[in-house]
């Protein structure tokens, strides 16, 4: 598995999307794409089932030297060995978290991921030493209803300040994207403009393509 500085596009495997689809088949397509991250997103869903998806899907990313992020659930992100967990602002700090050590002290190895929408969010986030931050909703989009989009000022802010892995997300498509990367981002993560797809590797694909070859820190 690559570091995440070296990671350029992330991929989700959101429960909203599935259409009764087999999460490992997905998994498969994602990797084949050229995914560098996968997070396995199910809001709402019981433990045991997204304990189970992600018990298929890890050997399959295994595989391909992709790591298995895990959203909001620490202690699942523990047991079934993903080397990321995601949180929101409410997870983290409305938790009673101040730094990412905190999250899981038995498994310090574990990458933690923390989404901003805002500078402040953001200066606020890094102080709590987390692997990457996630920099959006740069668009509008169904995945955060009732979330406003951060525009691209925001990903411009974050291409000045922020010096740790960062990943534009938010409404990201291939109508979009060179804005995006405009703007100074050099890592994307994107949701349904490739979930929504019938061939979900070509349309990775057509995603990675389109990334700078050579991404830097920020």
């Amino acid at each position: 598995m690559k570091p995440t500085a070296a990671c350029r596009l992330y991929t989700f495997i959101d429960a909203a999307y599935l259409s009764g689809r087999d999460p490992a088949d997905i998994a498969r397509q994602l990797c084949e794409g050229g995914s560098d991250l996968v997070q396995l997103r199910a809001k709402g869903y019981a433990l045991d089932t997204i304990r189970k998806w992600a018990d298929s899907i890890r050997p399959v990313l295994e595989s391909f030297g992709v790591g298995l992020v895990i959203n909001d659930h620490p202690r699942l992100a523990v047991a079934v060995g993903a080397p990321y967990c995601h949180l929101g602002q409410e997870d983290f700090f409305d938790a009673g978290y101040t730094h990412t050590s905190q999250v899981a002290p038995e498994a310090p190895d574990l990458r933690i991921g923390l989404s901003t929408h805002a500078p402040e969010q953001a200066l606020r986030g890094l102080q709590a030493a987390p692997d990457y931050i996630a920099i959006g909703p740069v668009f509008a989009t169904p995945t955060k209803p009732g979330r406003p989009a951060v525009t691209l000022d925001y990903v411009r802010w974050a291409a000045a300040h922020v010096s740790v892995p960062w990943f534009a997300i938010g409404g990201i498509n291939l109508d979009n994207l060179e804005a995006v990367l405009a703007a100074g981002a050099t890592r994307i993560c994107v949701v349904s403009a490739i979930l929504q797809e019938r061939d979900i590797a070509k349309a990775c694909g057509e995603f990675r393509r389109r990334l700078p070859s050579a991404p830097h820190n920020s």
